[in-house]
């Protein structure tokens, strides 16, 4: 009986552990970001390139627009992402990412080839790795 109800109570520790991490980082990442700089290959995009862009994160769906708008789902699980486009130009297709978020602004590195994920946010000389660095939009007061 007592083994019941420890593996009953380790069990439901576990899982309530597991929710409130997920429920403290998602929260985090939640919202509509603008993107403050970006780099691929190692070379800086000018300000031009990006200033129309935002990225919306809601739980595990994404809507990223741009020149046009691409919609899918966002897995991450400590400092890694997994990005699966489901509508728009990069439908059926994977990205890997490494991310952080510190400072109120959130860094994503992705490997746009998907076959591994980025080490460092370093893009010098890996032509399929692209950066983008975020900030959350804030709304204004009316």
């Amino acid at each position: 009986m007592r083994l019941i109800i420890f593996s009953s109570l380790l069990i439901l520790g576990l899982h309530s552990v597991g929710i409130k991490n997920k429920t403290m980082f998602s929260g985090k990442l939640d919202g509509s970001w603008v993107p403050v700089k970006q780099e691929i290959g190692g070379t800086s995009l000018p300000k031009t390139a990006f200033e129309s862009q935002k990225l919306i994160i809601s739980d595990s769906n994404y809507t990223f627009t741009a020149e046009s708008v691409d919609k899918g789902m966002v897995k991450y699980s400590d400092d890694k992402m997994d990005i699966y486009g489901r509508e728009g130009v990069n439908a059926g297709k994977h990205f890997t990412a490494l991310y952080k978020y510190e400072d109120e602004q959130l860094t994503i590195c992705y490997n746009l080839a998907g076959d591994s994920y980025p080490e460092t946010f370093d893009t010098k000389g890996k032509r399929s790795y692209f950066l983008s660095v975020f900030k959350k939009e804030t709304t204004k007061p009316q």
